[in-house]
């Protein structure tokens, strides 16, 4: 049965506490090797690519949407604690309205090279520090065909409880891990057959459109943080820089909004039998 809790101190739901101080989240979900999905269809999706639960957390209502759910944590052992939602918001800092949270367990990294066999188009984010940005990268690299995600080291997490809920949990589905050290990582893609190519103004980029009619059979396009953009030391070790052609005054779209056009230009052809 799922276990009642009646105050927001109760020890037993320390992974849950104060999920809105960004600060205490980056620092402390590496280091205890969890992370949170917040919302059902987060929660399934998590749990359908394999990753483990350490505990649900839900209000009473949602015991019936997720009733085959908690019939597994019970069956495998995994807490479930429902309570109500004041107490529920005094525990993690904010509304639960989507439902439920789960406290997963992180699964350990890929390396690089293993996401780079067989892939032929890569994102990598550069130092993007807005977790809604990075959440929004993923979800379009799901939905346009990208085969990999790397993330440079002081990149947001892709696992931090916004960026999860942003990408509609395609975080799960689209291969990732961290590239370092960075940007000398560039030489690694570069190894391993990719031509790199960032998504920058410069006096000496090439049009998107122009990439796109000849695109290289193996690409990693590289977004950099919002504001400052790509290090100077990022551009001059790339193949190329490219720019998406603006209308009406622009210089310049956000990130997410840039590597979605740029990944939807830059699709590679259907092989035969795919």
């Amino acid at each position: 049965m799922p276990t009642e809790i009646l105050r927001a101190d109760d020890e037993r739901l320390a992974d849950y506490v104060a999920l809105t101080d960004v600060a205490l989240r980056r620092r402390t979900e590496p280091e205890r090797g969890l992370y949170i999905a917040e919302s059902e269809k987060v929660i399934r999706r998590a749990l359908a690519v394999g990753h483990r639960p350490r505990s649900f957390l839900m209000a009473r209502r949602w015991l019936t949407d997720l009733a085959d759910v908690v019939e597994r944590a019970e069956a495998d052992g995994v807490p479930v604690f429902v309570g109500e939602h004041d107490v529920i918001e005094q525990l993690t800092g904010f509304h639960l309205h989507r439902g439920a949270l789960a406290a997963m367990q992180r699964p350990e990294l890929p390396t690089p090279a293993s996401l780079l066999q067989g892939a032929r188009r890569v994102l990598v984010l550069e130092d993007v520090v807005d977790h809604t940005n990075v959440g929004a990268v993923f979800r379009s690299a799901a939905a346009l065909g990208v085969d990999a995600v790397l993330v440079t080291p002081r990149c947001a997490d892709p696992l931090y409880r916004r960026s999860i809920r942003v990408s509609m949990g395609t975080v799960f589905q689209v291969p990732w891990t961290r590239i370092e050290p960075w940007p000398a990582g560039i030489a690694d893609l570069q190894r391993h057959g990719f031509t790199v190519a960032t998504l920058a103004l410069a006096d000496d980029a090439v049009s998107l459109d122009e990439l796109a009619a000849d695109p290289p059979e193996r690409l990693a396009l590289v977004l950099g943080t919002e504001g400052d953009g790509l290090s100077h030391h990022t551009l001059a070790a790339a193949d190329l820089t490219v720019t998406i052609p603006m209308a009406g005054g622009v210089d310049s779209l956000n990130v997410a909004a840039a590597g979605a056009v740029a990944a939807w230009a830059l699709r590679p052809p259907q092989r035969d039998g795919s």
